[in-house]
């Protein structure tokens, strides 16, 4: 009797949760990302949370993370596989260019050794590149950003829509700490 009932506890614990369930995990893993709160980030994905679905505004837990800066989520969602390529977010961009946006270094270290897209474009025309000049402050964080995203081979030369180059916009913005990463890695103007 106890060996059966041990058999259909496994047997109950294998069973794919259903679709209902999933999506209230999904909700949950969501949640927790956007709340930096991790118990409740390990409970999602521990009950079937898919750590790549994305909610209905298009984010999915990785980008919700490196947008707060939440290096310790950013951790665990790796952990549970998150895809760095993943083209999120209503403007079709990854968990790098939301990070870059914001100058969470710690953030771009941990997504930058999964290697990640360096140079997608999102639907604003802008990289991760870009990112970190036009919606940065030019202050330590944000050149900081540039430079690990430099470091790591991102390209120097994608202008945005209107052409301007990120040495350009750098420029025009008097970030000169941000002009001398793009001079030494050889960014046109």
């Amino acid at each position: 009797m106890m060996r059966a009932l041990a058999a259909l506890l496994v047997a109950l614990a294998l069973i794919a949760p259903t679709h209902a369930e999933s999506a209230s995990a999904n909700r949950e893993l969501w949640a927790a990302a956007e709340r930096g709160n991790l118990g409740a980030a390990r409970a999602a994905l521990a009950a079937g949370a898919d750590v790549n679905a994305r909610d209905d505004r298009a984010y999915d837990a990785l980008t919700l993370a490196a947008a707060r800066g939440d290096h310790t989520m950013v951790e665990l969602l790796l952990g549970a596989g998150a895809d760095v390529r993943l083209i999120t977010s209503p403007y079709q961009g990854t968990a790098l260019i939301a990070a870059a946006h914001h100058g969470h270094v710690e953030v771009i270290r941990l997504l930058l050794a999964k290697q990640p897209p360096l140079d997608h474009v999102n639907n604003l025309g802008w990289t991760a590149v870009m990112e970190a000049i036009v919606l940065g402050d030019g202050g330590p964080r944000h050149t900081e950003t540039l430079h690990l995203l430099l470091a790591a081979g991102a390209n120097p030369n994608i202008p945005d829509r209107a052409g301007i180059t990120p040495l350009g916009q750098a420029r025009q913005r008097g970030f000169a700490n941000m002009v001398k990463v793009l001079d030494a890695a050889g960014a046109k103007p």
